[in-house]
């Protein structure tokens, strides 16, 4: 390799483990932290790994709020959520990308036009139809509001148009109907997109904060963002350790969706790769 190949080559690996480490350093520190003394917590310069590791600060942690119910709250709005919105961008998707229809372009416009509202314009609006429906403290009134994602639209109707079209005209002579033809054919060779939307609709959801606790007025129904902030609150009785302790609860099940998923999206990113 020429000298200058090496260097630049060097000088990648070297911004590439500065960024590794710019990001990991506040997750290590998060974890050494949760498993710390109060004493060592409080100690300047900090001590990036205690003599004795507390693994009771999650106990602690946990008793500190009932985040069982915060787990469960949270697994169904979130997973009922992805399912949901993903079936209305998908069913939106193929209808812009795959069937012509009068003024399909204008309406396509239109709703891009919706992503520039914020979304906190929509919050009185939607608690007090909510309240009318009686959907306050519920499932459905968490979950509902939030269903239509215009961003996933575009992004899967973007996946569609790219494919070619001389797949959905043989299937239509084969007697396949728009659905079937989404259902068999769009879907599967969009997987990788698919794959990284869900991801994405997940961790939106998972992390959400201010909808429910606006339209949730009762522990039982408290998510687990809502729940990290009730144990910050008490953050004058427990210490910084158990907070560490408890915003990994928080954390855990992204990781996990996030390597499960992982395949899917080095996928979508070397078949982005090769067809550019």
């Amino acid at each position: 390799m020429a000298p200058r190949n090496v260097l630049t080559r060097l000088i990648t690996q070297l911004l590439l483990i500065a960024t590794c480490v710019a990001v990991g350093l506040p997750f290590f520190w998060m974890i050494t932290t949760s498993i710390k003394g109060p004493t060592e917590v409080q100690i300047f310069p900090p001590v990036w790994w205690p003599e004795t590791p507390r693994f009771d600060n999650f106990v602690v942690a946990w008793q500190t709020a009932p985040f069982g119910r915060f787990y469960v709250n949270s697994i169904i709005t979130a997973c009922s959520g992805v399912v949901l919105q993903m079936i209305i961008a998908a069913l939106a998707a193929y209808a812009f990308a795959r069937i012509r229809f009068r003024f399909r372009e204008p309406l396509f416009m239109l709703m891009l036009a919706a992503m520039m509202i914020p979304s906190q314009v929509a919050l009185i609006p939607n608690y007090v139809i909510l309240k009318h429906l009686g959907w306050i403290n519920t499932y459905a009134g968490v979950v509902i509001p939030h269903v239509s994602s215009v961003f996933g639209a575009f992004l899967l109707r973007q996946a569609f148009l790219s494919m070619p079209a001389d797949l959905f005209d043989a299937a239509h002579m084969d007697g396949l109907g728009h659905l079937r033809c989404m259902l068999r054919i769009a879907l599967p060779l969009a997987r990788p997109v698919v794959a990284t939307l869900s991801l994405y609709f997940f961790i939106s959801k998972w992390n959400e904060y201010l909808w429910p606790l606006i339209v949730t007025n009762t522990q039982n129904m408290r998510t687990l963002p809502v729940g990290l902030s009730m144990v910050k609150q008490a953050e004058y009785i427990i210490g910084p350790e158990h907070l560490m302790a408890a915003s990994l609860f928080v954390l855990l099940p992204v990781l996990i969706v996030f390597f499960a998923a992982q395949k899917q999206l080095i996928e979508g990113i070397a078949e982005g790769a090769l067809k550019g």
